[in-house]
């Protein structure tokens, strides 16, 4: 299969649009709650734009010029005081109205608007889910489809059996697999890896009853398949639980996503071009997306809601470009009781751009080296 085929047999038009829909809405309410917390303090916005590139439409609106642009991912607002200001004679300099004549508390507000909607999106979207769907437990396989004339059929399986227990043992939350953690129901294909005698724990109708079985996992070089798709237990709750469990699955995700990120980082400045499954660039994304239209409107939901986290984590780092890192100076500013000059906020503010598209290059370019 060539590069072109490989890639098409993952992608697929509903995937792609279903990309563009989730990253723009994600990205467009972003931008509007900084639109909405400059424009709450009386800071004029100049532009609004959907996408990014050449301006395909505008129209002027209380004062903002609100525009559609050529590339459909991201998007930008233009705020009065934030960019450096004409001096009249062609030269740039320090801005002093608008954003840079707002005390410190509220230039953070400002910057702080766009990762913090992100956030409350990606946590309303996981309490909605976990409210329709049930809570995942981890620890116990619910076994969901039992194919006809597997080793698993000829044991008794049945789809709606939930596996709590592995050779007496039980399923943990959580288990470190490779350095990363997994969830602990797929130590059911750990188990699979192993020969020899097993025994599986099976809840049925709250019932439990021990399934003894010998195991080989391969036969004269064929692999061995049981015969079961499974993914973890579902429990229902209702809306309090629901969010409290999207609380804590946030707190315990953040984390793990400043980790990804240090290990993108880690790559970047070694340029070690292998695959990460917990960072994904626009191909892979994609793909993801593509996989998750097939399975319908909640799997999309899943995505959008680890979309909306990531993008909140990521534009908290303290880098310069992003917001975090406009957040760093402003409190430097703050603690040092006046601004940085003009030549210092340039300055690293350009070194933080550079080194973002640097990154966004080596991201697209891992993304499709993978290919190869």
């Amino acid at each position: 299969m060539n590069v072109v085929q490989s890639i098409g047999a993952a992608l697929t038009p509903q995937g792609l649009i279903w990309t563009v829909i989730l990253f723009g809405i994600a990205v467009f309410l972003h931008e509007l709650a900084h639109y909405a917390l400059a424009r709450a303090q009386g800071v004029s916005v100049r532009s609004f734009s959907i996408g990014m590139g050449p301006v395909l439409l505008k129209r002027q609106w209380k004062g903002t010029e609100w525009r559609v642009s050529a590339l459909p991912l991201g998007g930008y607002v233009e705020i009065d005081g934030m960019a450096p200001e004409d001096d009249g004679q062609g030269r740039a300099r320090q801005p002093t109205r608008g954003f840079a004549a707002l005390p410190a508390w509220g230039k953070v507000a400002v910057l702080l608007a766009g990762p913090l909607m992100n956030l409350v999106l990606g946590i309303g979207l996981m309490t909605a889910s976990f409210s329709a769907q049930g809570i995942p437990a981890l620890d116990r396989a619910r076994i969901e489809d039992v194919q006809a004339g597997s080793r698993a059929q000829t044991l008794g399986l049945q789809a709606g059996d939930v596996i709590v227990a592995i050779d007496g043992r039980d399923l943990p939350e959580t288990r470190v697999v490779g350095g990363r953690e997994a969830p602990g129901y797929e130590g059911v294909r750990d188990a699979l890896a192993q020969p020899g005698p097993h025994t599986f724990t099976v809840e049925r109708s709250g019932t439990p009853r021990d399934v003894r079985f010998d195991w080989q996992p391969s036969v004269g070089g064929e692999r061995q398949r049981l015969g079961i798709r499974y993914g973890p237990d579902v429990q229902p709750a209702g809306i309090g639980t629901a969010l409290s469990t999207a609380l804590s699955t946030t707190a315990q995700a953040g984390p793990q996503v400043l980790r990804s990120f240090a290990a993108l980082f880690g790559q970047f400045f070694t340029f070690d071009l292998s695959p990460d499954e917990n960072v994904s660039g626009p191909i892979g994304t994609a793909e993801i997306v593509s996989r998750a239209a097939e399975l319908g409107p909640w799997a999309l939901v899943q995505i959008a809601t680890l979309l909306n986290l990531s993008l909140a984590f990521f534009n908290l780092l303290p880098i310069p470009g992003l917001d975090g890192g406009r957040i760093l100076l402003v409190l430097v500013g703050a603690l040092r009781g006046r601004p940085l000059s003009f030549a210092q906020e340039q300055a690293i503010n350009f070194a933080g751009f550079a080194f973002l598209m640097t990154l966004i290059a080596f991201v697209w370019l891992r993304d499709v080296a993978r290919f190869f």
